[in-house]
């Protein structure tokens, strides 16, 4: 019998149907990213899996929950300063948050869109320098208002002039004031402005890695939709964040204190409280009804005497059983509701 040579193999006799499927299953697995945890364990890859990249050099400084608090205390703020900049220009002003997030402060100022009118300021007894841009049309627009105009959507692009300016200024402490008072737990501040620009790259009031808090409105006045960008140093605001939150917690212990078991006093076993027993009766008619008269019989089902409804202030707590106790009428608490 001839030797069968080294050539003459069969690729059947060498791999399975399976053993093919489990090769093809590794490498198409193996084009996938591989995930690890901290433990460097490595983590099966999912379908649904999400990975996020995480800026180091952007590091989150305030969690989802003081994130929250800060957001709802801003919301407020705007709602305020909606009614206030409309009673102070006898007209329709409608602000809405567009976003509340932290970010760098070389990124907040190479943000800011040229030409804008820049304002800093300072909030006694606050340390740091904040900003408040406002895009020229929206200043324009608001400054046709306050000279008596009807307020419509000023369509240059320009630099403001001095006088300009100086009514805007107007425009800006009222603002400032306004989210200086939503910080109710802190001490009383005082908004000053300090300078003015109209080019955010020339912006040095903070070191350019200082965290910022940035609030983006959308500011609605008439035909006139422009935005408003507000940026104060973390720095500034950590400490009236703390007083917030230590705040919040408060409140929140009182809260589960007061949901804790009502405590029982001698006092409460003297008050009467109204017991019942019902039935349900079944449905008739609107004519049977009205053809009612004294001395007429309504058949029961005969399992309704197992099935009363035992009322205390009018809330059913058991179900029972009406009989007969020493020859007088009596009920069976057969169960808890």
């Amino acid at each position: 019998m001839a030797a069968k040579k080294d050539d003459d193999f069969d690729i059947n006799e060498i791999l399975s149907q399976s053993s093919i499927d489990a090769l093809l299953a590794e490498a198409t697995a193996s084009e996938q990213s591989s995930v690890y945890s901290w433990e460097g364990k490595r983590i099966e890859t999912k379908p649904n899996l999400f990975i996020e990249n995480y800026d180091f050099r952007n590091p989150i400084f305030l969690t989802e929950y003081e994130l929250r608090h800060v957001r709802i205390s801003h919301e407020e703020f705007i709602r305020y300063l909606s009614a206030r900049l409309s009673m102070y220009l006898k007209m329709d002003v409608s602000i809405k948050m567009s976003q509340l997030t932290t970010t760098p402060y070389s990124q907040f100022v190479e943000s800011i869109p040229n030409p804008t009118y820049i304002t800093m300021f300072k909030v006694s007894p606050l340390n740091g320098i904040g900003i408040l841009a406002t895009n020229p049309r929206l200043a324009m627009t608001i400054v046709d208002r306050m000279l008596g105009g009807k307020g419509h959507s000023v369509k240059d692009e320009r630099y403001l002039t001095e006088i300009e300016m100086t009514m805007v200024d107007e425009i800006t402490m009222i603002i400032l004031n306004e989210w200086c008072t939503q910080w109710k737990d802190a001490p009383e501040m005082n908004p000053t402005m300090i300078g003015k620009e109209n080019n955010g790259r020339f912006l040095q009031t903070s070191p350019h890695d200082a965290i910022m808090l940035i609030l983006s409105m959308e500011c609605m006045l008439g035909d006139c939709s422009e935005s408003m960008l507000m940026g104060i140093p973390y720095y500034s605001i950590e400490d009236l964040i703390k007083r917030m939150e230590d705040k919040n917690k408060q409140n929140t212990n009182q809260g589960s204190m007061l949901s804790r078991e009502a405590r029982w006093f001698d006092s409460f076993n003297q008050i009467g409280v109204k017991v019942s027993a019902e039935w349900t009766l079944p449905s008739i008619t609107v004519a049977e009804v009205l053809s009612l008269k004294e001395g007429d019989l309504i058949e029961l089902d005969p399992d309704i005497l197992h099935r009363t409804e035992i009322k205390c202030e009018g809330k059913q707590k058991f179900w029972g059983e009406i009989g007969v106790e020493d020859g007088n009428v009596a009920v069976r608490l057969a169960k808890s509701v």
